[in-house]
């Protein structure tokens, strides 16, 4: 199966991905990720993957290092993230043979955030600052984008496609893991002796940078240690124009 992405040269409006982003979740509705992944390489040029290298993320590195092992996949180093997390990166990009992994950072931290206290009194301001500014300069020679999202982790997620169309932008984002459940990840990850973040065993279920996120007890969501005691659930990189990215039935 291989559909045509709408050429995007020589003009000035991003293009309408509505009907491919149809198309495609009615055709691998019933397939699984593996699938939805060579559907996306096959379909969408350029597309690259983006990983934070959290507590699930190795789960969707594996399944796309065995599908490509060359695809892009881009990694945002915040400058605030766990020291955890840096090794951790460097361990899983070798253990998978990940091929074509490339580390973004702002450029301007020092000037918009002199301090690192951006954070304590802006939390938005801060992730747009340090992850959604340099990942939309990433992503801007990519057609489309893969994320580890699933519809278990928030009620924001809980209905998410395969394949979200973004109006603003006119790439396509891919959501392979969007129907797992908790325990199939878990159990993906013990059949293929996956190597799990560090900071899993001492509570941290969902990982991001260390001064907002914080270990969940049992029961909790797991994204409950993201920005404790705050309405806030999205660090904002799924987001365009301070909106959460939606097309039709794709909410």
């Amino acid at each position: 199966m291989l559909l045509l992405f709408e050429n995007t040269q020589k003009t000035t409006k991003p293009p309408d991905q509505t009907a491919l982003v149809g198309a495609l979740n009615a055709q691998l509705t019933h397939h699984g990720s593996t699938d939805v992944l060579r559907a996306a390489i096959e379909t969408i040029p350029d597309v690259a993957l983006v990983s934070s290298f959290g507590a699930e993320s190795v789960v969707l590195l594996h399944l796309a290092a065995m599908v490509k092992r060359d695809i892009p996949v881009i990694f945002i180093d915040t400058k605030m993230l766990f020291t955890e997390t840096l090794i951790y990166q460097q361990d899983v990009a070798e253990r998978l043979r990940l091929k074509n992994v490339t580390v973004i950072r702002a450029n301007d931290i020092a000037t918009d955030d002199p301090d690192g206290t951006l954070h304590r009194h802006d939390t938005d301001a801060c992730c747009a600052l340090r992850k959604t500014a340099p990942l939309q300069a990433a992503l801007k020679p990519h057609a489309g984008w893969i994320t580890g999202r699933k519809r278990y982790q928030s009620g924001q997620r809980a209905h998410l496609e395969f394949f979200e169309a973004e109006a603003e932008t006119g790439r396509i984002k891919v959501n392979p893991l969007a129907r797992w459940a908790p325990q199939d990840v878990a159990e993906y990850m013990a059949e293929n002796r996956l190597p799990r973040h560090p900071l899993v065993a001492q509570g941290y279920a969902s990982i991001g940078c260390a001064p907002c996120t914080s270990p969940v007890a049992v029961g909790e969501d797991p994204r409950a240690g993201r920005w404790r005691d705050t309405d806030k659930d999205e660090c904002g990189i799924h987001f365009v124009n301070g909106k959460m990215v939606r097309t039709g039935a794709n909410t």
